[in-house]
């Protein structure tokens, strides 16, 4: 099933619950498949790479203004942003723990050869690449920096 279809079904069925915060987010989502169909060039299809993509967007978008409404104090906004992060994660692959993280990106490490925090550019070009989907850039460049400073 296409992800317009999932999200259309989801839709009605919480719509059918009364369920806002389920809603919120797959309206969200829908949005943006539409705006995404609709680009030039896209020829009002989308594929599971461009999905992959805006959805992951989406996560980033969120965590970033989650972090801000909990440094505010606006635990009203932040419940939001948690209640829309749960649904749009149901659409991304499972994310890889940070064990898993690090063992693949020592091993991206390992074939870039590189050797101090000045190869980061390297490792990341290779690593955004490979772990695409699967983990956020931030946690991805954090990890990376770590591990190169060792």
């Amino acid at each position: 099933m296409s992800l317009e279809n999932q999200i259309m079904s989801e839709m009605k069925d919480a719509m059918k619950a009364k369920n806002e915060a389920v809603l919120r987010a797959l309206r969200a989502i829908k949005a943006e498949i539409i705006k995404a169909k609709t680009e030039p060039g896209a020829g009002g299809e989308i594929d599971a790479a461009t999905e992959q993509k805006f959805l992951q967007k989406m996560m980033k978008q969120r965590r970033d203004s989650l972090e801000i409404f909990e440094k505010q104090g606006r635990n009203d906004l932040a419940e939001k942003e948690k209640e829309e992060m749960v649904v749009i994660e149901k659409f991304l692959p499972k994310q890889l723990d940070e064990a898993e993280l690090k063992d693949r990106i020592i091993k991206i490490i390992e074939e870039t050869g590189a050797a101090s925090p000045a190869d980061m550019g390297k490792v990341m070009g290779v690593a955004s690449k490979a772990l695409a989907g699967l983990s956020d850039g931030k946690t991805i460049s954090n990890l990376v920096k770590e591990l190169l400073s060792k």
